[in-house]
């Protein structure tokens, strides 16, 4: 029994030994600084998608299966790399930039992801891939910068650069502790250029400096060496000073004698012409006493009363000329008044004249226009008629001309036998060839102008009806015909045509008369 309980606890023992190295053997346990990869199985992890494909384990302890699943570690150390990159500025010049990238895998399960997939059997070329990246945004950011902004501004350059890599470090599952430029090598000599004016500037400012030091101790020394030289003439001064001083005692001790006489006689002096002016002031006393007081008494009345005359004329003055411009402004205020009415009533009168100047201009306008209208209307009224009886005696030539010349002829008979009288007004004498039969011939020959003038009517009516137009010569309403021939001059005339036209003999010739010819 005994040998049981023994068996049973070794085995017992020997299982919890085994149980203890399994466990030991599946619990993986993951260190600060690093994080457990564990392939093998479907997994969610927070923050990544789904079906990744493995666990990602930071800090803790966690079981694993061995045979089934795969245990690795990413390092979550620092790294850093050292960056020597050639560059070339925007102007063309060509620099080294030396710097160093401290980086890390980051702390998150997406950058830890990121980086095991990219790193995990190649932790030791991190650096390398990292030296490429920077290397290449840095070509590219001093390529748009001056040599004198990267000197002036490296954090600039180090600002641009890290932002540039960001995007492409977030993708490796990377994060940029510290970037630093530590040096920017020049081979041209462009920098040493750059800095030899300043360099040149600061050598002119201390060569100022010491020259302006050397000027200053100099009028200093010049200063001492004046005040010793003052010192010295002033000590020689107050020697001399004392020195004469002890010449004047001397001398004064040696004139004592002689000059307590002359004191004495001096004091004599003094004596008598101070009673000589006291004498000579007594009686200028007496003087203002006895003249001097009644004339400044008399002075002083008149100039009294004449002051008071005086006050008195300038007092009528004054209220004379107040009196004058108190008129005065009263005249002026009426003459003002006045012209002020004067004014208005002008005003007044211009307006009212004005107005009746309109009403009269625009009376007149309406009176000029209405007579035009009138006239207007009279002469069309007029045109219409004679319009009206041209028509009238168109239409009645057209049915019988020998009716309508025969009464033009009718009414304008006067003027036609007064027109052929007219002939014999310039005759003075006239002498008949055949006695009473050449007068009664001549009668005869007038009133045939009378038919001759008919037919030359109903020829010139004829006419006008074919040519739809007048004759040059007056119409027929004009009240006259044209005669037979022309009056012949110095008092004899030619006889009109006959009816048939032929011409007629003269009926008076030139005759002698006395004093000359007829």
């Amino acid at each position: 029994m005994p040998m049981v309980v023994g068996v049973v606890a070794g085995v017992a023992l020997v299982a919890v030994l085994v149980l203890i190295g399994l466990f030991k053997m599946m619990w993986r346990v993951a260190e600060p600084n690093e994080a457990l990869i564990i392939s093998g199985s479907k997994h969610r992890t927070e923050g990544l998608e789904e079906g990744m494909g493995f666990r990602i384990v930071t800090g803790r302890g966690t079981l694993v299966l061995p045979g089934v699943q795969a245990v690795r570690k990413l390092s979550l150390d620092l790294n850093e790399t050292e960056l020597h990159v050639d560059c070339v500025t925007h102007q063309g010049i060509p620099l080294k930039v030396r710097g160093v990238v401290i980086f890390k895998v980051g702390d998150d399960f997406v950058s830890i992801a990121n980086a095991a997939r990219r790193f995990l059997d190649q932790q030791k070329l991190m650096s390398e891939r990292v030296h490429n990246v920077f290397a290449g945004h840095l070509r590219s950011i001093v390529g748009g910068l001056t040599v004198e902004d990267m000197i002036r501004d490296r954090e600039k350059l180090t600002g641009q650069t890290r932002a540039a890599c960001g995007t492409e470090m977030e993708k490796l599952g990377l994060i940029v502790d510290s970037l630093q430029i530590h040096e920017i090598e020049d081979p041209t000599g462009y920098i040493q250029n750059l800095a030899m004016p300043h360099a040149a500037a600061v050598q002119r400012d201390a060569r100022i400096a010491q020259a302006e030091a050397n000027r200053l101790a100099t009028e200093a020394e010049q200063q001492s060496f004046a005040r010793m030289a003052e010192a010295t003439r002033d000590s020689e001064i107050l020697q001399a000073g004392y020195q004469a001083e002890r010449d004047k005692a001397a001398a004064k001790a040696k004139q004592a004698g002689p000059l307590a006489d002359a004191a004495a006689r001096q004091e004599v002096v003094v004596q008598e012409t101070r009673v000589a002016e006291l004498e000579a002031h007594r009686r200028e006393q007496q003087l203002q006493a006895d003249v001097r007081k009644p004339a400044d008494a008399s002075a002083y009345e008149k100039r009294t009363l004449a002051e008071a005359e005086r006050d008195a004329r300038i007092s009528a003055a004054q209220a004379k000329a107040k009196e004058t411009e108190l008129a005065a402004a009263a005249e002026a205020t009426r003459v003002k008044t006045a012209a002020g009415a004067e004014a208005e009533a002008t005003k007044t009168r211009g307006v009212a004249t004005a107005a009746a100047t309109r009403a009269t201009g625009e009376a007149e306008a309406a009176a000029a226009q209405a007579k035009g209208l009138a006239d207007a209307e009279a002469l069309r009224a007029r045109g219409l008629a004679e319009a009206a009886a041209i028509k009238a005696r168109a239409a009645a030539l057209a049915e019988n001309q020998d009716a309508v010349v025969a009464q033009q002829l009718a009414e304008n008979w006067p003027e036609i036998v007064q027109a052929g009288a007219s002939a014999f007004s310039n005759v003075d004498n006239m002498v008949l060839l055949n006695g009473a039969d050449g007068m009664s011939e001549l009668f005869a020959k007038a009133l045939t102008m009378g038919g001759s003038g008919l037919g030359l009517a109903r020829q010139l009516l004829s006419s006008m009806n074919r040519n739809g137009q007048g004759h040059n010569g007056r119409d027929a309403h004009g009240g006259s015909v044209a005669s037979g021939g022309p009056v012949a001059s110095g008092g004899s005339f030619a006889a009109p045509p006959a009816p048939d036209g032929t011409p007629t003999a003269p009926v008076a010739q030139k005759v002698p008369v006395e004093g000359g010819e007829s």
